[in-house]
């Protein structure tokens, strides 16, 4: 027995009528939030460069496509099989040139946005992208499959002044106090599509800013009680004063 059918078979047993009441119940549907959350955590465990966890990580991720596969063979709707053979065909398809002879009819370098608009029946290239991808990822993709096709800027600069434009549109529509939420987005995708141009993945910027800024504030916090002083009780000047000084204490 191969380790991925211990797998199946353990999944089949937690499932069958005498199983778990737990894993009985679930759905496609039910399933989604813990799919997520161990998306996620694989994500962060390759963040920290933690691999025993990363280990851990992947295994409970695949736990969840098994689980998910299990439920629709059960429904009649596709195997293990079925989705193995689909991602190998797929992967073929879509590297012609990679494993097919030259001389072959099937060797075709394309490309692979337009071939999955081809293969999926889709009415345009920016199809696919999930909605429910965190907002930054996603306009990103968006991005990079409408560049995929010849859509973009040539350069950083052009958007560079983009950007610049966005930001005045975006103090206009203070002043005039109309269409605010939609010149914070448009800044917010520039911003995306400026990161894209610089090499920079925006959702990780964002993400290394968040935690500088948390590790900061939580330091204030902790400095302050050893103080025996409640971060309310003092002023946003005070407060500012305290935050730059760590500031400059941490960069030097």
């Amino acid at each position: 027995m191969s380790k991925i059918d211990r797998l199946v078979n353990i999944i089949k047993k937690l499932r069958a009528p005498n199983g778990c009441e737990w894993d009985k119940k679930q759905t496609h549907e039910s399933l989604i939030p813990y799919l997520i959350e161990e998306t996620y955590e694989v994500v962060e465990s390759i963040e920290d460069k933690n691999y025993n966890l990363l280990k851990e990580e992947l295994g409970d991720l695949l736990l969840h496509v098994i689980f998910q596969i299990d439920i629709a063979n059960d429904n009649k709707k596709f195997s293990l099989n079925d989705v193995i053979d689909g991602i190998c065909e797929k992967l073929i398809r879509r590297h012609p040139h990679i494993f097919y002879d030259k001389k072959d009819p099937r060797y075709k370098e394309e490309n692979w946005e337009v071939s999955k608009k081809k293969e999926k029946k889709r009415l345009s290239v920016l199809d696919g992208v999930p909605k429910r991808l965190p907002q930054l990822i996603r306009s990103s993709r968006i991005q990079e499959k409408a560049a995929s096709v010849g859509f973009d800027w040539n350069n950083k600069n052009q958007v560079l002044l983009k950007v610049d434009e966005e930001i005045l549109e975006l103090k206009d529509a203070i002043l005039k106090n109309e269409g605010i939420d939609e010149e914070i987005g448009d800044v917010l995708f520039t911003i995306v599509n400026l990161s894209r141009h610089l090499g920079y993945d925006a959702d990780s910027s964002l993400k290394k800013s968040t935690e500088k800024f948390s590790k900061r504030f939580k330091k204030i916090e902790k400095d302050l009680k050893t103080k025996n002083i409640k971060i309310e009780d003092l002023s946003l000047e005070e407060l500012d004063e305290i935050w730059e000084k760590n500031k400059y204490d941490n960069q030097n």
